[in-house]
């Protein structure tokens, strides 16, 4: 009878230990979360599984072009990816040829799928506050983001993590490239 309580106990105490250790990695590790839509078109497709980094941004703040997710405001549960366009306490501004400007200065990119048809709320200039940033969509004219006053400016407190490993299709599994 001793035996199978010590048993019982050992089993419940590994049980216990394998949850609070998933509790933690999911919470404040990493998560699983899937692409829906093509803003992120050439880098990120739709239905593809990515595994977030939420560890990072509690040692240094994100940098431009990460790729970050956040949750939208007018919807529970639904996420956003975007790209970090501009940074705290920058100007962004969208020109009428979809020239991405950065303080002034041409910001050099390559992610862009194509010309910016709309430059939305930054076809006036845009600062940023002190903890704010501008996000875009890879696929510029397919892309709900900071430019739709909807989206808005992202807050630092508001992004989860940043998208670090593409899981699923098993054919494109690996590290994303941010930079």
């Amino acid at each position: 009878m001793k035996k199978v309580l010590r048993e019982i106990l050992s089993t419940s105490l590994y049980l216990l230990i394998v949850l609070c250790l998933t509790y933690v990695v999911i919470h404040f590790v990493g998560q699983r979360t899937q692409v829906v839509g093509q803003s992120m078109e050439n880098t990120l497709n739709d239905d593809d599984n990515l595994i977030v980094d939420k560890l990072t941004y509690h040692f240094r703040d994100p940098k431009r072009f990460d790729i970050v997710v956040f949750p939208f405001q007018y919807e529970k549960d639904t996420y956003y990816i975007k790209r970090i366009i501009g940074m705290p306490g920058e100007t962004v501004y969208i020109d009428g040829e979809g020239v991405i400007y950065i303080d002034g200065e041409v910001l050099e990119e390559s992610y862009g799928k194509e010309t910016i048809q709309d430059a939305g709320r930054a076809y006036e200039p845009i600062t940023l506050g002190k903890d704010e940033y501008f996000v875009m969509g890879d696929n510029r004219n397919n892309s709900s983001d900071s430019r739709d006053p909807v989206v808005g400016n992202i807050s630092r407190d508001d992004i989860i993590g940043r998208a670090w490993i593409r899981i699923w299709p098993l054919n494109k599994f690996g590290i994303l490239k941010h930079q």
